[in-house]
């Protein structure tokens, strides 16, 4: 009960209280001799605590020009089955569709909770540092490249770059991640995560229309607008059924009642055909399981725009990666060590880390961070394209490119061809070279196994790095298809290229980090763009955002994907079969009002379970 909105409270009641007196009155009718008008009336008690809102509703809709809908078909029903002499029925099928109402509404409130957390990202209110004075105002009328504190416990209202302090910070909302991340000073911080530890001040890099946290929450108000196929068809489905089954209904009461002469018994059919012909477990249940979906998806960080990308994810055949970003981490580290004769490994790479000790180039991070402790040598020269000099009086060391060496007549031995590497020399003699390659992401590779696992056809990368690079990329992936040095453009054109190739039950589904790779998610069936923290690109030109930069959330996604498809077939298929056999059975008089009841509610009760499950 206490999980319950106040709604749901009172409808739950209003039930409880019908079934009780539905009770008392079948009770009575059952032990006391009472004239049927009085019985009539008794038994309207309970009809009328139960229903008064669906006939209120019908006389409403009526008058607004929405004529057919379930509630028309519950009154018409229900009326009918008080005119014909069955009470108790009329009652029963009254409650039991307000009990099924409430489950449809638990159901759906529980699919909006998912949701709800990502509505309630942002703050009402920041404080903003100004003349060194703390202000409170709303986020939105804080201006890029102000100061904002934030105290532990707070949620961070705007994106920004903390400036001062150090905090464990919750990402949980973005990222579905649990685990916190350490938060200090250069760091980035988007709208949305929870200040936990430590007070930090934040010099606001981006507007507050313009936040992450903004940008997700556009994505998911609208995600309701991007219907799929089936919602649309169902949307088309009960639009023409609803006026088909009352003409059905009364075509059954009336045709052969004229032929045999018994009204009542016909009349009596036509309103079990009714009861039993309410779409409740269609447009409910279909509709249901997709926005379920995407409520589990955001909360594992999977952001998806519309119920109709979750539709055609279900059906990917193909997946196409991009390999830089997105499979890779995009920064380059150690791989190899080839030292020359009477040099070790350790002497190469430690000479090479005090050389490199100032330099900010990517290549210099990675050969300090392989190293560990370094001795910076005293005197160091940057030469840009080349590399660096450094010595401390009695030994100089050069490192850099091949062109570097041979500028100071260095006889280096090359490294392998398209192989990224920097040459070491000391004292003018060459001592070896070191080599770096692109790192993969913690399971890329067991996500492409998964992926194949459950079902995707054709896993391919691409990438414009070299074919060297990109191959052995691809063989540690464990992807055998994968094209090398390619341009945006010729990106663009490959991925169009297999769309137009796919069958008509098949999708293409482009996996990029979402800024450079923008063009590409766009001609996909399904663009998928990882990283989408802090990246406009990424929120606006796909699909689906995946909020943190890890591959493996691509599982998630088409694993809730299919789930979600296989429960509409089997909500479809469960909910058809049984009503036309029971409509069936109606027609022909061997099913009554109680069945009808079963019939409607109890399908519609398990497929909205179905759903959620």
């Amino acid at each position: 009960m206490k999980n319950l909105t106040k709604k749901q409270k009172k409808l739950l009641i209003r039930i409880i209280v019908s079934a009780v007196l539905f009770l008392a009155v079948f009770t009575v009718e059952h032990t006391a001799e009472l004239n049927r008008y009085i019985i009539l009336l008794l038994y309207l008690i309970p009809y009328g605590v139960a229903g008064y809102d669906v006939l209120a509703g019908s006389v409403k809709n009526i008058i607004h020009g929405k004529v057919f809908d379930e509630k028309l078909l519950m009154t018409i029903a229900t009326i009918g089955a008080l005119i014909v002499g069955e009470y108790p029925e009329s009652v029963f099928v009254m409650v039991f569709y307000q009990l099924g109402e409430l489950f449809q509404s638990i159901a759906v409130g529980k699919s909006r909770r998912s949701i709800s957390a990502l509505m309630d990202l942002c703050p009402d209110e920041a404080t903003v540092i100004r003349n060194g004075e703390a202000e409170t105002v709303f986020p939105d009328e804080v201006g890029v490249g102000e100061i904002i504190r934030v105290c532990p416990g707070e949620k961070i209202p705007l994106d920004g770059i903390v400036t001062e302090g150090e905090s464990a910070v919750d990402m949980s909302a973005l990222t579905g991640e649990s685990a916190p991340a350490d938060i200090y000073k250069g760091k980035n911080v988007s709208a949305g995560s929870i200040n936990l530890t430590g007070t930090l001040n934040i010099q606001v890099s981006k507007e507050y229309s313009e936040s992450t946290a903004s940008k997700i929450l556009e994505l998911v108000e609208n995600s309701s607008l991007n219907k799929s196929k089936s919602e649309k068809f169902l949307t088309v489905f009960a639009k023409y059924y609803t006026p088909a089954v009352v003409i059905g209904a009364v075509l059954l009461a009336v045709i052969p009642s004229l032929i045999t002469g018994n009204v009542s018994e016909w009349v009596y059919r036509a309103l079990i055909f009714l009861v039993v012909s309410c779409p409740c477990a269609l447009v409910i249940s279909v509709p249901l399981a997709y926005f379920s979906a995407i409520g589990k998806a955001s909360s594992k960080g999977v952001l998806v725009k519309g119920s109709n990308y979750i539709e055609s994810l279900a059906k990917a055949s193909t997946f196409v990666f991009d390999k830089t970003g997105t499979l890779t981490t995009g920064s380059l580290s150690v791989s190899g060590i080839y030292p020359a004769e009477g040099i070790t490994e350790e002497q190469l790479i430690s000479l090479a880390a005090s050389a490199e000790y100032y330099s900010g180039h990517p290549i210099a991070g990675s050969i300090k961070a392989y190293s560990g402790e370094a001795v910076p040598f005293e005197d160091i020269r940057e030469f840009p394209g080349l590399g660096v000099s450094a010595s401390d009086g009695n030994v100089t060391v050069l490192a850099g490119n091949f062109r570097f060496m041979e500028k100071n007549n260095i006889n280096a031995v090359p490294c392998s061809e398209n192989t990224t590497c920097i040459y070491v020399a000391r004292n003018g003699e060459f001592v070896g070279y070191i080599t770096f390659a692109d790192t993969l992401k913690k399971n890329s590779a067991h996500t492409i196994s998964e992926l194949k696992r459950s079902g995707i056809k054709r896993v391919v990368m691409l990438t414009g790095d070299t074919e060297a690079a990109a191959g052995e990329s691809a063989q540690k992936l464990g992807i055998t298809e994968y094209k090398a040095g390619l341009m945006p453009q010729e990106k663009a054109e490959f991925v169009k290229k297999l769309c137009s190739e796919r069958r008509k039950n098949e999708s293409v589904v482009f996996v990029g980090d979402g800024i450079n790779d923008a063009p590409v998610i766009a001609l996909s069936d399904v663009g998928i763009a990882m990283g989408g923290i802090g990246s406009d690109a990424a929120i606006e030109a796909a699909d689906i955002v995946i909020m943190d930069d890890k591959p493996e959330k691509c599982l998630e996604g088409i694993k809730i994907a299919k789930r979600t498809a296989i429960k509409v077939r089997q909500n479809v298929i469960f909910a058809l079969t049984v009503k036309f056999a029971v409509l069936l059975l109606a027609s022909f008089g061997i099913a009554d009002m109680w069945l009808g009841v079963i019939a409607d509610v109890g399908v519609a009760i398990l497929a909205i379970i179905n759903a959620r499950s």
